[in-house]
This record gives C-alpha cells, structure tokens and sequence, in this order.
C-alpha cells in the first residue's frame, strides 16, 4: 500500500478513537473505504495483489502492512483488553478454561457465583463435582469443564503451593489448559508476552493474507514473526476486538471498516457505508460488552458493561 493510502486509514482510525458511538466507526470506515481507495487510485483489498489478483507482497511489504494495521488498530481500540472478567491469575485460567465453545460473556455471567464459593484453589480442588456442574452449566460441555477445573485446582493445590505457575512449560501440564490459555494467562496476569491464537485471531490473520495457516501453532509461530515480541499480547487483543465487533465470520462490515485499504479481503462482506453501521457490535454499535467489570478506559469510551445472567443482552460475537 502508498503512503497516502496508509495516512487515510490512520486519519480515519484517530477519529474513531475514544467514542464507542456507531457513527464514529462507520464514518471512520467509510472515509478509509472510499477516500483512501480515490486517492491511492486502487480498490480497497487491493494489498498484496498483482494484475490479475495474483500475489505480488514481499516479505518486507507484509511486514510493514501488518504492522501499519496493528497501528491503526491500536488508534481504533486503545482500550482493548482480555474480555474475561478476573481479579487474579487463579480466576483467569478458570475463566479461560471455561471460555471454550462458549461466549466470553457467558463465562463472565457465570463465574462470579463459582468464585464466590470457591475463591481459592484449595477449595476449588475438593468441591462437589455436581455442585461445581450446576454453577458452570450455562458454559456448555460443563461436565468435562468441571472435570478439568477441579483437576487443575487440585494441581494448583498439590504441585504449586496453591498458585499459578508463571511459565510455559508449568502451565500446559495442568488438565485443560492449552496454549491458547496458557498465553492468555501469561500475557494478562504475569505480563509476559504470546499471542492467543482463537478462532477470531485465526480468521482474520488469514483474510488480511498474514498467514495461510490453519494450525493455531502454526499461525502463533507465522504471526509471531511478523512483530517484535513486545507487541504480541496487545495485538492478540486487538485483533480480536476487531473481529467482534467489525470483521465478522460470516457478514464482515467492511464499509464500516477503518483498516479497509490496507486489507486485501476488502469487499467479502457488506460495503454500503449505511448497511455496515448496522452490523457494528458491542460498543462501536452502541451495544453492551461482554464484561460485567470492563476497564475504565473502556467506559470512558462509551462502553457499556454486560447485564448479569438472566438480564436482557446485546448483540454478542
């Protein structure tokens, strides 16, 4: 991508920034589609693409495209953060187990009642397995989630003096943990950097041509060699509030998009600047998020915490 084109979805991103309002972001989105396509005189989605539609990137330009959008995502969502509620390690590797094939606002919405009566591994490790199954039912797949997070409070228990370990390594070893988790709990609670490869980081590395790869490892590896180390947690974060709330599975906005001319998928979903606004998420559409407790600098964008389970909900993703 030109210069001119990159400085468009930059100035476009910077007026998305602090306002969650839905039409902040499809505005921002509609002046990086279609100005920044003008003035660079080529389509948006046109990155990495030779006449023909054959790729043409270098490695360096794939570089500097990848980290052009990490920028403009970092201008988008300065207030991007791991959207599991938690006051210390021990509740986000919980949260994060309990996070597989569920919402993270499910998860959010069931476990303050589990860590009200089992707040330390100690007593988590000897809970009643069908107690334990009623608190998480609403996660799904709660039998195995009971097993696994009973199983992991009595290694906690047993073979870390009742706390989490800090590493790799240690971490993979406890029953349901994986290295999704395990990245998600160093970068989040030890401030070690990883990138957490789930389905929404794994979709859009793919559509903006950063990888081809399906494997999770594999992808973590691919990406991770695109960036310095340092900015691996906070891309994950990013990357993956922007796949909630903008470039969806099924139905991306693209006309909403503020990234669109560094972004070579351009055109898969909706690209009427109008029709996009409708399919914003969270709180670039005016929706509640997924946390009960979000961060400040969430609120002060105009986010809004989610409803307690039973309580009416926004969209979710």
């Amino acid at each position: 991508m030109g210069e001119q084109s990159s400085g468009l979805a930059a100035n476009a991103a910077k007026r998305s920034r602090g306002s969650g309002g839905r039409s902040t972001a499809a505005a921002s989105g509609r002046d990086a589609a279609g100005r920044g396509a003008g003035a660079a005189g080529k389509a948006p989605g046109s990155a990495g693409k030779a006449a023909g539609g054959q790729p043409s990137e270098s490695r360096t330009a794939l570089v500097r495209r990848a980290r052009r959008i990490n920028r403009e995502l970092a201008e988008v969502y300065p207030y991007a953060h791991p959207e599991l509620d938690f006051e210390d390690s021990f509740q986000l590797l919980v949260a994060t187990v309990l996070s597989a094939q569920t919402t993270d606002l499910r998860v959010n919405q069931t476990t303050p009642a589990l860590f009200a009566a089992y707040p330390k591994p100690e007593d988590l490790a000897t809970a009643d397995p069908e107690r334990v199954e009623e608190l998480i039912r609403p996660t799904g797949f709660f039998r195995a989630k009971t097993r696994s997070i009973i199983g992991l409070a009595a290694a906690l228990r047993d073979e870390h003096d009742g706390e989490v370990p800090g590493t790799l390594e240690e971490l993979v070893k406890l029953p349901g943990v994986g290295r999704k988790t395990a990245f998600v709990v160093l970068g989040n609670a030890f401030g070690r950097p990883g990138i957490t490869v789930d389905t929404h980081f794994g979709r859009l590395v793919r559509r903006w041509k950063w990888t081809a790869e399906t494997d999770p490892d594999k992808v973590e590896a691919a990406v991770g060699a695109l960036f310095p180390k340092s900015d691996w947690t906070m891309l994950s974060h990013r990357v993956i509030f922007h796949g909630r709330r903008i470039c969806h599975a099924r139905k991306p906005a693209c006309g909403a998009c503020p990234i669109a001319p560094l972004c070579p998928a351009y055109g898969e979903g909706e690209t009427d600047p109008d029709k996009a606004e409708k399919l914003l998420k969270y709180e670039k559409g005016g929706h509640p998020g997924q946390r009960l407790n979000p961060p400040r600098s969430y609120l002060e964008a105009g986010g809004r915490p989610a409803p307690p389970l039973g309580a009416a909900t926004g969209k979710a993703g």
